[in-house]
């Protein structure tokens, strides 16, 4: 599993590829269902007015950006002046008019007029004005309340119900029959020891609700990072030991009531500590004899194949089949992003989406021939659930899983004509808790890759729809995106500085070890500088200057990007000195011989760029250059030591 945490992407796939390939027989099969799929999905998504806004409003248009970025920050904005500026940033751009009457839903077109009106509420433009005057008072704070509004309703959408009666309630309706659901209480990543409390009770307390009620099947999802606020490498030995004994409360009480407990899978930094949760759990003699015990695997991980042989093995070990739920994964962004800032070797995730549809697959056809695994397959993806069916021949001894608010149409034939199981994920809150959950759904609804977004371009044909995701690969030989480079490479020529993994356990230890070595605790000495020192230092830089500034431009860069490399070769020592002398946690450390490496080859970049000797136009027979010559010498006082 360690291996694959950062490997080379085609290295990581290429036996994914073998896993996941079908023959020509297979595939004409599976693309004979799919098309049928497509067709059930194609009818149910063109009934709904958030499918046909998501829709008119994409994350390849400036209105769709503002629209994410305004539901993104706008749950979250304490105070009334706050919301207005933020409405007017985000729709004051946009051109709102040119999506006016385009919708098949009056719903749609009716707030898309809202929009327009809104950004003429906010505009400074002269012609607002008679429109404020129009208004009057109901102005801004009408628009405020109208964006609440909808991004309330966008929420609900999403979002089961307030309650976990109100979410059990709403299971019970028409378009639920034949479906059970998974409900996890919305909330993530606990700022507070008195927020993961709170959300420990809401777990516990859901349990109760949905145990009263064992026999329809429903289960709950737990996120970690809602119980502790500290669920982070540098704190496992305080975080795991804390976590282990909530979950094995929870499940515990789970056992009891008759009902399913799934540990949901976040961030990838975070995965081996869920998994010793997890072994500590289903190790526990109480829970003997229930198999209601799971967790969620994430495909766009390079280590989603590994992980499933590991569920694999801890079911054989503690005599229980482990309920694994796969997934596509729902931080693909920010985990890009954190790799990239980080200035890690490599992704821990696949660049292409094809790729990730390669990896679900090859992990799907290894949790149907698992002996101690129940299979659970998350996606909204014809041509996947296609597969899968064809796979699992007459085989119904696993179930699909769905978002609430997202992929109806897909499983209802199969599960009320065909009598296969889905689950439908189903988040449970307020909208206090929603935020984080709202937008990585509006973000997986209006991601380009995304089959929900696909199947709603009318320049796609069925035909590209059902591409089969392992040609797509191969035929790249499993590259990484071009669009998406290395860490090192992100910058283009000037290469980024290199970072460490300190959300790596045994990379962690090994750094406080070498900075422990590099620069042991010194006893403290007061060092007193006199006004001679500083004038010998002028003196000093003085005497080198002419010689340097007779250096040529290119001597000169090298001799930064030389100082660069230096650093980064005695990074340990200059870290330990930061947190020995300064205080500095170890992240801020190095945080700061990484930008130190980067202000050197930064600054070399631009002196090649902007100090290089310019030729400039002249009559006939003058030779005009434009120079850049050093002042002198400069003195620098820090302000902050």
């Amino acid at each position: 599993m360690r291996a694959l945490h950062r490997a080379p992407e085609p290295e990581a796939l290429r036996p994914l590829l073998a896993r996941a390939r079908v023959n020509a027989t297979e595939r004409e099969a599976i693309v004979a269902r799919a098309s049928g799929l497509l067709a059930d999905l194609r009818a149910a998504q063109s009934s709904g007015w958030v499918n046909q806004f998501l829709q008119e409003y994409r994350l390849n248009t400036s209105e769709g950006v503002a629209l994410l970025s305004l539901a993104e920050a706008f749950l979250r904005v304490p105070d009334a002046e706050t919301a207005d500026a933020l409405i007017a940033d985000k729709l004051g751009d946009a051109d709102w008019r040119a999506h006016a009457g385009k919708s098949a839903s009056g719903l749609v077109n009716a707030g898309t007029w809202g929009l327009v009106i809104g950004r003429a509420l906010v505009s400074e433009k002269d012609e607002a004005g008679v429109l404020r005057r129009l208004i009057a008072r109901a102005g801004e704070p009408f628009v405020r309340q109208a964006v609440g509004a909808a991004m309330k309703m966008m929420g609900e959408i999403f979002v089961m119900g307030r309650t976990i009666d109100e979410a059990t309630k709403r299971m019970r309706k028409p378009e639920n029959k034949g479906f059970t659901a998974s409900f996890d209480m919305l909330g993530e990543a606990a700022r507070t020891f008195p927020d993961g409390r709170r959300y420990f009770d809401a777990y516990s307390n859901a349990i109760a609700a949905v145990g009263k009620a064992h026999a329809s099947g429903h289960s709950i999802s737990v996120k970690l990072s809602a119980l502790h606020p500290r669920y982070e490498v540098a704190h496992w030995d305080m975080c795991v030991p804390a976590l282990i004994e909530m979950v094995e409360a929870l499940a515990n009480d789970a056992a009891e009531a008759g009902i399913a407990l799934t540990i949901d899978a976040e961030e990838s930094e975070r995965l081996e500590m869920s998994l010793a949760i997890i072994e500590a759990t289903a190790g526990l003699p109480s829970l003997k004899g229930w198999d209601g015990f799971g967790m969620a695997v994430q495909a766009y991980g390079k280590r989603g194949r590994a992980v499933i042989g590991w569920a694999d093995d801890l079911g054989a070990r503690t005599g229980r089949r482990i309920a694994a739920r796969l997934v596509k994964g729902a931080y693909w962004d920010s985990e890009i992003k954190r790799t990239q800032e980080a200035g890690l070797s490599d992704y821990p995730l696949f660049t292409r989406k094809a790729s990730t549809d390669v990896s679900y697959l090859a992990v799907a056809r290894d949790m149907l021939g698992a002996k101690h695994i129940a299979p659970a397959f998350a996606t909204h993806n014809a041509l996947t659930v296609a597969t899968i069916l064809e796979w699992a021949g007459a085989n119904r001894d696993f179930e699909f899983q769905r978002l609430h608010g997202m992929g109806e149409g897909l499983y209802e034939r199969l599960v009320r004509e065909e009598g296969y199981h889905c689950r439908i994920y189903a988040p449970v809150g307020g909208h206090r808790d929603l935020l984080a959950y709202l937008v990585r759904r509006l973000l997986e609804n209006g991601a380009n890759s995304s089959f929900v977004h696909q199947l709603a371009d009318e320049s796609l044909s069925d035909v590209d729809l059902l591409a089969d995701p392992v040609a797509k690969i191969a035929a790249v030989g499993g590259s990484r995106h071009p669009s998406i480079p290395l860490p090192a490479d992100l910058f283009g020529e000037r290469r980024n500085s290199v970072g460490t993994d300190l959300q790596d356990r045994t990379i962690l230890a090994n750094t406080v070890q070498a900075l422990r070595a590099a620069a042991p605790p010194r006893e403290r000495t007061n060092i007193t500088r006199r006004r001679g020192d500083a004038e010998e230092a002028v003196a000093l830089a003085q005497t080198g200057f002419a010689s340097w500034s007779a250096t040529s431009l290119e001597v000169r860069c090298a001799a930064l990007e030389r100082l660069a490399d230096l650093l980064e070769q005695y990074r340990a020592e200059l870290m330990g000195i930061a947190v020995s002398e300064a205080k500095k946690t170890i992240p801020d450390a190095l945080g700061e011989v990484r930008e130190a490496v980067d202000f050197c080859r930064y600054y070399a970049a631009q002196a090649r760029e902007g100090l290089r000797p310019v030729e400039l136009p002249g009559p006939t027979g003058e030779r005009n250059v434009l120079r850049m010559e050093g002042r002198g010498v400069w003195a620098c006082i820090a302000p902050w030591n």
